[in-house]
């Protein structure tokens, strides 16, 4: 009988251990959202983590949105091609990037960059007794570490999506002017006339969701790391597996959300 139920047992516990996990990061992302709203404030941290997360990646979101523009209008042409229907490549490429691609690709490139940074740096700094220290000196860690980076990451990550999704659209003309015969002046008037307000909003709300998930994962594992180097490995490879899957399921869900029928 207990080979049998040995299965049920673990899937149990593995349950248990998911809902409680939940558990833990909401109860932690409610705590860090309840102090970037209170005072104080420490504008040197907030204006540190804005040139972390927003400044300093511009160049790999940059790059990331190019080369997917560029890669999406050549597969859309040559997909279009076969049924006569090359001319909807700067349609495709207009909502594919905005809706889908430019917002997804931004926050997997933040979770990659910038959760993996937040999580090594806290946790490096639990390690070495810092975060100690801050109790120690009446300073709140969450208020001076967490609060920080969660609202840098809101406020700046829509900014990326938007520049990503403006430098995909731009790959892809790029590339249908240069290469596949497109007028210019067509190519961006179908664009701007087949994008809506919707479109836009959506991906600049996914930005600020995917922003925030990828800073709470970072600052969530790096407040709760192991002892030792190891438990800075392991805390910045779980923050950058928990943001990329949070950030995939969220897209999911709002996706849902805006464009459901």
């Amino acid at each position: 009988m207990s080979s049998l139920t040995a299965p049920l047992g673990a899937l149990g516990r593995a349950s248990l251990g998911g809902l409680g996990f939940v558990g833990r990061v909401t109860l932690f992302a409610l705590a860090a959202l309840s102090h970037v709203l209170r005072p104080p404030f420490y504008a040197r941290e907030f204006g540190q983590a804005l040139v972390n997360i927003g400044w300093l990646s511009l160049p790999v979101v940059g790059l990331t949105a190019i080369f997917t523009g560029g890669a999406l209008a050549l597969q859309i042409y040559a997909g279009g091609a076969r049924f006569n229907a090359e001319a909807v490549v700067p349609q495709i490429v207009a909502v594919g990037m905005v809706r889908e691609l430019g917002p997804v690709l931004v926050g997997l490139m933040i979770a990659a960059r910038v959760t993996s940074s937040i999580a090594a740096e806290i946790a490096t700094m639990k390690v070495t007794e810092q975060i100690d220290a801050l109790v120690t000196l009446s300073t709140d860690p969450l208020k001076y570490l967490v609060a920080p980076r969660v609202l840098a990451a809101l406020l700046v990550v829509p900014v990326l999506v938007a520049v990503g999704d403006l430098i995909g659209i731009f790959g892809g003309y790029a590339l249908a002017t240069g290469s596949l015969g497109f007028n210019a002046a067509a190519y961006l008037n179908n664009t701007i006339n087949f994008l809506e307000a919707t479109d836009i909003i959506s991906s600049l709300v996914k930005g600020c969701a995917f922003g925030g998930l990828a800073a709470l994962m970072g600052c969530y594992f790096g407040m709760h790391s192991g002892r030792g180097a190891q438990g800075v490995g392991r805390a910045t490879k779980y923050a950058v597996e928990a943001a990329a899957v949070l950030i995939l399921a969220a897209n999911f869900l709002l996706t849902g959300v805006f464009f459901s029928l």
